[in-house]
């Protein structure tokens, strides 16, 4: 498995044309990424590894 999540669309306008982000220095930071289309950055996060819940069981 990768360390690197990479997005498939942008969470905002749902293009895909998504490009890592760079600073002003030009350096990209993980899980950083920009839009092309809507001009919007954003970044991901792994949350971590939820366990799946047993049917029927109460909320």
């Amino acid at each position: 498995m990768s360390d690197r999540a990479v997005p498939f669309h942008c969470p905002y306008c749902g293009d895909e044309d998504l490009r890592p982000h760079e600073d002003q220095h030009g350096a990209s930071a993980h899980g950083e990424w920009e839009c092309r289309a809507c001009l919007r950055a954003f970044s991901l996060k792994l949350l971590g590894l939820v366990r799946p819940r047993a049917s029927g069981a109460a909320r």
